[in-house]
């Protein structure tokens, strides 16, 4: 298989791995609601895709990331804290500008490889990425996707048609579209079908004991290769053409699948086109007028996205947002119950909007994880759109609102030295619940409760915390359910399923992604 190489790629082939592992740490006053576990994150995306890697790593139902499109006339920064002085003088810059800069493909591709690797690490095995991307970096897109997620895993590529008519934005060819390039984490078996629109469902007006059909003819004008059949027909003897078999027609018209009717003085076959389950999805993405009819969903285009977020926000910020028709859309394609869906390059937070929709659409219950680095966007932008749309659209559901906080285990994976009891608490809340602690609710051992548990740590000294009779005293005597963290238990398991008690040995190192 063909492997792309640009100028730094040694360096960051394995950066993932150099990546510490930090908390996130809960900023309330930014937060909408109590108790959710959709999380919009503000910082580096490779810092919080390796924070979040200790709790969803294999467990993210669908990733979509519209990452920079690198097209020379943007600004993007991303700094990666590569070690390598090549690296250096490549990230950490803004790249673009009218001079057109040979290596800025280069440090597109140092930006976005380690971040693919540690998406994928985060994917479920039947889970799903989708990409957008245009054509400055379409080619790069797809070899570096081939190399980490392998060839065989591409699904497709989407041609979603953003716009309609030309406009001097373009160059020689006016541009019109854009790609949703989709990678599985592996080889995806289950067919992807689209929901009908009620307009389509409507043409199914008949039903048998199978399902729901109507009557559709079954030659087709310019058949090629047709089968020349007999059938009988009021005590005659006809001669038809069709693409079936005689077999499989005579077997047909006993069960009832297929009949014989009478239309201007000529026999005709027609069939029961059944109703299936969706539609087929379409590489090229559009709201033409006959495919709407035809049964597929709108998508909707970059005008639509911007007037989503006028309404909202009462300006649009991007040039070429997305709207949420769109995500939408290629969320249900997944087609995954109470699926997890995380977007790390956030912007506008479309993501999240559309799962909240989605989710009022057909009372599941999706949750989103939106990551956004830039100060001025993640709160006054991301999140605020999703608190206009949850005001506006009476969601009935928040978010957390996170920062990254300190960094607790190492890149090999083992807790830092001057870990203090906050942290710990703070990584094994988000542990047992995925949502951040509230720190003023913690008092003295007692971290915090949730769904009729509660939750504690021993903890002063790394290997000397233990769970005893002494401690146990300190315990609220009620019919919760209680997690202790400590180093080691001195309590007879009768006495702990006496008093509910799960002891769980304090998490000093963790697995190295």
């Amino acid at each position: 298989m063909p492997v792309l190489n640009w100028i730094g790629k040694e360096s960051v082939v394995n950066h993932d791995k150099e990546v510490p592992f930090r908390l996130l740490k809960k900023v309330k006053s930014s937060s909408l609601g109590e108790n959710s576990q959709n999380l919009v994150i503000h910082g580096d995306n490779l810092e919080a895709l390796k924070a979040l890697m200790p709790y969803y790593c294999g467990k993210i139902d669908v990733i979509y990331i519209d990452p920079p499109y690198n097209t020379g006339a943007e600004d993007w920064i991303y700094n990666d804290n590569v070690n390598s002085p090549k690296i250096k003088n490549w990230l950490g810059k803004i790249v673009g500008g009218e001079t057109e800069d040979l290596c800025r493909h280069d440090k597109w591709l140092c930006m976005m490889y380690p971040r693919l690797k540690l998406l994928k690490e985060l994917l479920a095995d039947q889970a799903v990425i989708f990409i957008s991307i245009d054509e400055n970096e379409l080619s790069d897109l797809l070899l570096i996707c081939d190399e980490i997620f392998q060839k065989n895993n591409h699904c497709g590529t989407f041609v979603w048609q953003k716009k309609y008519g030309g406009g001097n934005d373009s160059g020689k060819i006016a541009t019109e579209h854009e790609y949703v390039v989709c990678y599985s984490k592996i080889k995806q078996t289950d067919e992807w079908l689209e929901p009908h629109t009620e307009k389509y469902l409507k043409r199914y007006k008949e039903e048998d004991s199978v399902g729901r059909f109507f009557w559709d003819t079954l030659e087709r004008p310019g058949l090629r290769n047709p089968i020349e059949i007999e059938i009988k027909y009021k005590e005659k003897i006809y001669t038809l053409q069709t693409f079936r078999s005689q077999k499989r027609v005579d077997e047909e018209l006993k069960t009832g699948e297929i009949r014989i009717v009478e239309i201007n003085n000529r026999l005709s076959f027609q069939f029961k086109q059944r109703l299936r389950e969706g539609k087929k999805p379409r590489s090229i993405l559009q709201d033409r007028k006959e495919l709407i009819e035809e049964g597929f969903v709108k998508i909707g285009s970059n005008s639509t996205a911007k007037e989503e977020l006028v309404e909202l926000l009462g300006k649009s910020m991007f040039n070429n947002p997305k709207p949420t028709l769109l995500i939408k859309y290629l969320i249900r394609l997944v087609n995954k119950k109470d699926c997890l869906v995380l977007d790390s390059f956030a912007g506008s937070g479309t993501t999240g909007h559309a799962v909240l929709d989605l989710n009022k659409d057909d009372g599941e219950k999706r949750k989103f994880i939106l990551v956004e680095l830039e100060d001025d966007i993640a709160n006054k932008v991301t999140a605020e759109r999703i608190r206009q749309a949850v005001k506006k659209f009476e969601y009935g559901e928040g978010f957390e609102f996170c920062e990254l906080d300190k960094q607790l285990f190492n890149e090999d994976g083992q807790i830092e030295q001057e870990c203090t009891f906050d942290q710990l608490a703070t990584y094994i809340y988000f542990t047992e619940t995925n949502m951040n602690i509230d720190k003023k609710a913690i008092s003295e051992n007692l971290i915090g409760g949730y769904n009729e548990t509660n939750y504690y740590l021993i903890f002063k000294e790394k290997g000397k915390n233990i769970l005893n009779k002494v401690f146990l005293k300190k315990v609220q005597k009620d019919s919760k359910n209680k997690v202790i963290y400590a180093d080691k238990c001195l309590i007879d398991e009768d006495v702990l399923d006496k008093y509910n008690i799960q002891f769980k040995q304090i998490p000093y190192e963790i697995k190295v992604y």
